[in-house]
């Protein structure tokens, strides 16, 4: 006798290995996007080092039906964070492989041929479809800047505080534009640095110790 939980098990034993799916995104627009990108993923993977608990997917696509693959209607944000989650590489992100989940958070990158997308298709699918808590989006040429955040089913405009950043409850960080860029900031109001920026800091932090020993008559040296 064929039961509808074996027949559903092996229907499923013959679909193919959805983790292995690729991504499917177009190339950023222009090396200031693809700066602005880069400096979002690897500044958060800095700042979160000792987490082995969520993931960044940066212009990733994301799959979130079988459906989907027959159309190819893909939706890849430019990116996005999950949490709760194992911290290993991904070709993309497949929701029904990963336990449901959809993005906590996602950034756009606005660009004149995809701005009135990110702003009306996108920002509906997100707050319908995805349920995705945090929605922001940048524009690295004219530095247009929104935060919205879901409540009661419906993105709100995140309210800007007195140095016009947005207050992230997902990532318990501000984000907001320094250097013509969309940086982090910490609760305190320091501004997380990339990894390479760190050692910098520390290097000029060692640099005046020395300096203030050697006015002091004491050779570094000799410590």
């Amino acid at each position: 006798m064929i039961t509808t939980t074996t027949t559903a098990e092996k229907i499923a034993e013959l679909m193919p290995d959805a983790t292995q799916l690729l991504s499917d995104e177009p190339e950023m627009e222009s090396t200031l996007h693809w700066a602005q990108l880069v400096l979002l993923a690897t500044c958060l993977e800095w700042h979160w080092r000792e987490r082995d608990d969520f993931f960044i997917g940066a212009n990733l696509t994301i799959y979130f039906s079988r459906q989907q693959l027959k159309t190819r209607d893909f939706r890849g944000p430019d990116f996005f964070l999950v949490k709760g989650t194992s911290h290993h590489p991904r070709t993309s992100w497949v929701v029904w492989e990963e336990g449901g989940k959809y993005p906590d958070l996602i950034v756009e990158l606005l660009s004149d041929s995809t701005a009135d997308i990110d702003r009306d298709i996108k920002k509906e699918i997100y707050q319908e479809r995805f349920r995705t808590p945090e929605y922001f989006w940048f524009s690295p040429e004219t530095l247009e800047f929104m935060g919205l955040r879901l409540q009661d089913e419906q993105y709100i405009e995140i309210p800007l505080n007195e140095k016009g950043w947005r207050w992230s409850k997902v990532l318990n960080l501000f984000l907001g534009i320094e250097g013509r860029q969309l940086r982090y900031f910490t609760p305190e109001g320091e501004l997380v640095l990339t990894s390479e920026e760190d050692a910098t800091r520390a290097i000029n932090q060692v640099s005046r110790l020395q300096a203030k020993l050697l006015e002091l008559g004491i050779d570094p040296k000799d410590i």
